[in-house]
């Protein structure tokens, strides 16, 4: 009776995440499908004013009146450019005004469940707010002094109040992402983002196939999730289970819960049929792919962690290497600038312990990831073994290792609460901290163990 119980409330769950769904991209369609039909040719005031009052209504009808923090926050942001200029102080002042406003907003809201409440897509807002600062700042700078990233996204001026509305409230991209810059949506505005110069797009097929991918992991979700539900590992029924039990459920529990995200990232069709995923000709072929926040077929096949890190998410983390990591190469440590990076990105998805134990895993493990690469390089043996007969018993076991402690990783990003997350570690035994540790303590053996001395020798000169 429990089990159908927790089945029911799973699939009670499900239905809510799908309903949310349709609020945020599928309701985008009709959106886009009007901008392409009615106002494609239209000035741009009036475009503004139909993606402001459009996402305006998707906001109102997720979170009422708690859209008015949105607005303040757009409002402020836009005084600063005004007043303040291209200046060091005004990206610095929208930086903290808006990540200070964002943390404020998960103390005074947050608990120990996953919340869909105004913060959510608040916090989608707060990256593209401070890029706008970022980007505004950089309109200001000699282009050899900017990388090709920041010479497409730079500002040669303040724009608009309704621009920023226009732009903040995108129904593309308001309530989940993706991030886009402020000059992709001003080309989207003037009508450049498209394979038929003047004309709207021919992009219908594309968006479809999206949606279409997009609903399959949705199914996904929907069949499997009930069964692999997080409050599983709160019961004694889960501790009772064998250990490799207990890890082959993290792991399954892994893939599963994942496909929550990925179909609210693939449904992006919405920026495919309006035209702002537009990204130009690549071999003679149109690409669709500005918005993309899911590389599903890495997502699916890499057996490595950074693999499922670059499919995953991935607006998100170009947004984030491109305004911190990047930005802090004056600290002349790499090491230093990825952990800032983790470290903003931490704080930046909220305040529950659990994160910070998610992203310094996700440090830890990267770390000894790309050493164990650059041993496998550089090792005749090694290189030879993995190119040999046996890499498909060598994908199967990297497969295993990865969605395992992929999983280790995410149980505290799900689950929030310390005494919640440290009970679940603690009954596989922390095996991912002392696994992960163990290997990164005895890399250096290995590698005076296994690469040639004339290798070694080479990598220190470099």
């Amino acid at each position: 009776e429990s089990q159908y119980t927790s089945i029911n409330l799973q699939m009670s769950i499900f239905l809510f995440y799908f309903c949310f769904s349709l609020s945020l991209s599928p309701a985008g369609y009709p959106c886009a499908l009007v901008y392409r039909r009615f106002l494609f040719y239209h000035p741009a005031t009036v475009i503004h004013l139909f993606h402001t009052f459009s996402g305006l209504a998707l906001a109102a009808f997720n979170f009422g009146s708690q859209l008015y923090h949105s607005t303040v926050c757009i409002l402020v942001q836009f005084l600063m450019l005004r007043l303040m200029g291209r200046t060091v102080t005004t990206v610095l002042s929208s930086f903290t005004f808006q990540l200070i406003y964002l943390l404020a907003g998960y103390y005074c809201t947050a608990t120990e469940e996953y919340d869909i409440k105004w913060t959510m897509p608040h916090c989608v807002l707060t990256l593209k707010l401070i890029g706008l600062s970022f980007d505004y700042y950089d309109g200001g700078k000699e282009p050899s002094e900017l990388s090709e990233d920041q010479k497409k996204a730079a500002l040669p001026s303040v724009p608009s109040l309704l621009e920023m509305f226009g732009f903040s409230y995108f129904y593309g991209g308001f309530l989940v992402g993706p991030q886009f810059t402020m000059r992709s949506y001003q080309r989207l505005v003037a009508g450049e983002l498209t394979d038929c110069p003047g004309k709207p797009p021919n992009s219908e097929i594309e968006a479809i196939k999206r949606f279409g991918l997009g609903f399959i992991c949705l199914a996904i979700f929907a069949v499997f999730g009930p069964y692999y539900p997080d409050s599983y590992f709160l019961t004694d029924e889960y501790e009772a289970q064998p250990f490799w039990y207990r890890c082959v459920f993290i792991l399954l529990w892994a893939k599963i819960i994942l496909y929550k995200y990925v179909s609210c990232w693939v449904i992006e069709g919405v920026c495919i049929l309006s035209g702002l995923g537009y990204n130009g000709i690549v071999d003679g072929k149109h690409q669709w792919d500005a918005c993309a926040n899911m590389k599903v077929w890495l997502f699916e096949t890499t057996p490595l962690f950074g693999g499922t890190i670059a499919s995953f998410n991935i607006n998100t983390n170009s947004w984030a290497a491109r305004h911190v990591f990047k930005r802090l190469k004056f600290l002349g440590n790499k090491t230093l600038s990825h952990v800032t990076t983790l470290f903003f990105l931490t704080i930046w998805h909220g305040l529950h312990s659990g994160y910070i134990m998610c992203f310094s895993m996700e440090f830890l493990i990267i770390t000894v990831e790309r050493q164990a690469q650059a041993l496998v390089r550089d090792s005749p043996a090694l290189t030879k073994l993995a190119n040999s007969a046996f890499y498909p018993i060598i994908y199967v076991v990297q497969q295993f290792i990865h969605w395992l402690f992929m999983g280790y990783s995410l149980v505290p990003f799900c689950l929030f609460a310390y005494d919640k997350w440290l009970k679940v570690h603690s009954s596989i035994y922390f095996c991912g901290h002392i696994f992960f540790l163990i290997v990164f303590l005895i890399m250096p053996y290995l590698r005076k163990a296994l690469v040639p001395k004339k290798e070694r020798s080479q990598k220190k000169e470099e």
